[in-house]
C-alpha cells in the first residue's frame, strides 16, 4: 500500500529514502576507491596515526576476513552479493514504513553490497581494500567503505530485530 503509515511495500519516501542511502554509500565507496588507485600502487602504505592506523592499497578477490574459493571467488561472490541483494529488497519491502531503523540498516547494506559488487564487475582482481587497522603484525583484515556500511547496517539490523523480539516477548 502506497504512503501509509506502516504500511508494507513500496512508497515514495520509502523510495527516496533506499535511493538516498544506498547512492550515498555508492558514490562516498567510489570516491574513496578512486582515490586511493590513482595515489597509490598495489601494496603501497602510509601511516596516518603512527602503526596503528594506515592507508594500504590491495586488491582482494575474495570476501571478508580473507575468505576465498581460489580461482571460483569472483563468480561465486557475484552471485551471492546478487542473491543478497535481492534477498534484502525483499526484507525492505516487507519492513513497515514505522521501522526507520531497519529500513536505514537495510538500505545501507544493499548500499555496501552494492560497492563492492560494482568492484568485482569492474576488476577480475576483486575488491579495493585500503583501511588498515592494528598495532605491528597485529591487524585488522584491510576493509572499504562498503565494508563499514555492511558492518553498520548489519548491526542497526540485529538491534531493529532484538527491538522487534522484545516488542513480542511482552519486555
Amino acid at each position: 500500500m502506497l504512503g501509509r503509515t506502516g504500511a508494507k511495500g513500496i512508497s515514495l519516501a520509502r523510495l527516496r529514502m533506499l535511493a538516498a542511502v544506498v547512492t550515498g554509500v555508492v558514490v562516498v565507496d567510489l570516491i574513496t576507491k578512486f582515490v586511493v588507485q590513482r595515489t597509490f600502487y598495489p601494496g603501497h602504505s602510509i601511516r596516518v596515526i603512527g602503526d596503528f592506523f594506515r592507508l594500504t592499497y590491495i586488491m582482494n578477490p575474495g570476501a571478508a576476513f580473507g575468505i576465498h574459493f581460489g580461482e571460483y571467488s569472483r563468480p561465486v561472490f557475484l552471485v551471492l552479493a546478487i542473491l543478497a541483494l535481492l534477498v534484502l529488497g525483499a526484507m525492505y519491502l516487507a519492513t513497515p514504513a514505522t521501522d526507520r531503523l531497519r529500513l536505514y540498516a537495510i538500505a545501507s547494506i544493499c548500499g555496501g553490497a552494492l560497492g563492492n559488487l560494482i568492484d568485482r564487475i569492474r576488476s577480475p582482481r576483486g575488491v579495493v581494500d585500503f583501511l588498515d587497522f592494528g598495532l605491528g603484525d597485529l591487524r585488522w583484515p584491510i576493509f572499504n567503505a562498503a565494508d563499514i556500511a555492511v558492518t553498520i547496517g548489519a548491526v542497526l539490523l540485529a538491534v531493529s530485530l532484538w527491538f522487534e523480539e522484545r516488542e513480542h516477548a511482552g519486555g
